[in-house]
C-alpha cells in the first residue's frame, strides 16, 4: 500500500477511540486505523529519545512516523530577527540538530521513519541566504530523510519554481505538497510534483480563506485549520495521490484540519475512495463501534431477572 494516509498528531482524536482510553493508550488505537501519523509535538520540544522509543515499541510495524522538526531548527522562535540570529549562531544550531536526530533514533533504526519534516515559517522567503541555510539543514541531517516545506510563495513564483524543484532534487530534500488557502504571501501554491524517489508528502490543511489571515488573533491556530474537505475536493485530491504515486514509492497524505474533528474523517474518505482497508484489515467508513451499557443500567430495566 504506498499510498499512506494519517493525521497531524493523534492525541485530540476522540472519534477513534473507546471512551475511557488512557492517553498512552491511543497511539497503539490509532495505528489500528491509520499507516502514518505526523509527530508535531516536536516542534514545540525536542522530546526525550526514551519516549520515542515507547512510541516505536508500543505500536504495530504497520505505523510510521513523519516526524516535525523542532521550531528553533527551521527559525519559528520570536519572528524573523530572532530567527535569523538563531540560524547564525553555529554551535547552537549543531546542538539542536544534534537532539532531534538523537530523538530521532529508534524510528530510524527500526525503519520506521519516513520523514523529518521542515516546515518554515512566512518569512522564510526565496533568498540566497535562505537557500544557503537550507544547504546547512540538510548537511545537519545527512543520512536522515527529510522533507521540506515552504509557507512563503516567493520560491514557487514563476520565475523560481523549476529552480526550486531542481534545488530539492539535487540536495535529496522531500517535497511536502501543500493543500490550503491562496490569500497572501504566506501561503503557498499547490505544485504536484515529486523530488525523491522513495517519498512524496502531502499536507491538507483545509482551504480555510477566512480563518488563515487570522494570524493575530488569540485563538488563529483553532480557526484556521477549521475546515471539512467535502466528496468533490478529495475525489480531485485521489487523482492527484495517484499522479504523485507514479514519481514516489510512498506517498503520506497527512490531514492537518484538526479544529472541528474534520481531519479523521476526510482521512477515512478518501482511503475508501482508494479502495484501502484500515492497517487491522478493517473497512475505513465502518462506524465505531458502540460501547455496552454498564450491567447495571441494564439491571435496573430488566423485567425479567
Amino acid at each position: 500500500m504506498p499510498i499512506h494516509i494519517g493525521l497531524a498528531g493523534w492525541g485530540d482524536q476522540d472519534r477513534l477511540y473507546k471512551s475511557g482510553t488512557r492517553a498512552n493508550e491511543k497511539l497503539g488505537a490509532y495505528a489500528n486505523h491509520f499507516p502514518v501519523v505526523e509527530v508535531d509535538s516536536t516542534f514545540y520540544a525536542i522530546q526525550p529519545r526514551e519516549r520515542f522509543a515507547k512510541w516505536v515499541g508500543d505500536t504495530p510495524v504497520t505505523l510510521h512516523f513523519v516526524v516535525k522538526a523542532y521550531q528553533g531548527m527551521t527559525g519559528h522562535l520570536r519572528g524573523a530577527g530572532a530567527a535569523a540570529a538563531v540560524a547564525k549562531n553555529g554551535a547552537l544550531q549543531d546542538g539542536m540538530f544534534g537532539a532531534f536526530r538523537h530523538m530521532l533514533e529508534p524510528a530510524v533504526a527500526a525503519g520506521r521513519l519516513r520523514a523529518a519534516l521542515f516546515q518554515y515559517p512566512p518569512w522564510f522567503d526565496c533568498t540566497r541566504e535562505n537557500v544557503q541555510l537550507l544547504r546547512e539543514a540538510k548537511r545537519r541531517m545527512e543520512g536522515i530523510p527529510c522533507a521540506l516545506e515552504f509557507r512563503h510563495q516567493s520560491w514557487f513564483a514563476p520565475d523560481f519554481r523549476d529552480k526550486t524543484i531542481e534545488f530539492m532534487k539535487k540536495e535529496q530534500w522531500i517535497h511536502s505538497v501543500c493543500d490550503e488557502p491562496q490569500v497572501h504571501p504566506g501561503s503557498v501554491p499547490t505544485v504536484l510534483e515529486t523530488t525523491d524517489e522513495e517519498v512524496t508528502i502531502v499536507r491538507m490543511h483545509g482551504r480555510n480563506a477566512s480563518g488563515w489571515k487570522q494570524s493575530s488573533a488569540s485563538n488563529w491556530r483553532d480557526v484556521r485549520y477549521l475546515y471539512r474537505y467535502n466528496e468533490t475536493e478529495l475525489t480531485e485530491w485521489a487523482e492527484r495521490v495517484r499522479l504523485l504515486e507514479q514519481g514516489s514509492r510512498y506517498v503520506c497524505v497527512i490531514f492537518n484540519n484538526n479544529s472541528g474533528g474534520d481531519a479523521a474523517d476526510n482521512a477515512k474518505q478518501l482511503m475508501a475512495m482508494l479502495g484501502q482497508r484500515r492497517p487491522d484489515g478493517g473497512d475505513p467508513l465502518e462506524p465505531k463501534e458502540r460501547e455496552q451499557p454498564a450491567a447495571e443500567q441494564l439491571d435496573l430495566f430488566d423485567l425479567n431477572p
